[in-house]
């Protein structure tokens, strides 16, 4: 294993909870030993980047009720190309090299997975997202 490598390995948290065992499919034990730690990892980064895609959309977003709010974060990762693109350029660079080969090996079901992940997250943490939140 490269520097690099290693060193993005030590920085993600480890999460008791995403076991992977050999049954399971490879597009599972990628999620839960690859895309779980990281998404957790770059959480605050994802949450302060979805604060920016309000603040460029004017804020719509504050005036807008919970399940509106929920509607909100899952539509703008599904329509938003540009967006969902960069939050998934958040995910992929904490890669390594072994993992890249994988993703790319399937990359479609593995972007559905770190989307919906990213998804959950988000909405998860939809309170740091209040506008006194995000300043």
């Amino acid at each position: 294993m490269n520097p690099r490598d290693y060193q993005l390995t030590q920085l993600r948290p480890e999460i008791p909870s995403a076991k992977v065992s050999e049954n399971m499919s490879a597009e599972e034990k990628f999620q839960n030993g690859t895309l779980r730690p990281i998404v957790k990892l770059q959480n605050d980064l994802l949450v302060e980047a979805f604060r920016n895609y309000i603040r460029k959309h004017k804020n719509a977003f504050y005036e807008l009720g919970i399940d509106k709010r929920m509607m909100y974060v899952e539509n703008a990762l599904q329509r938003d190309i540009k967006f969902r693109n960069s939050l998934k350029g958040m995910i992929i660079g904490q890669f390594t090299i072994e993992e890249y080969r994988n993703y790319i090996e399937n990359s479609s079901a593995l972007n559905k997975r770190m989307m919906n992940l990213v998804k959950q997250r988000l909405q998860d943490n939809i309170q740091l997202l209040e506008r006194d939140m995000a300043y």
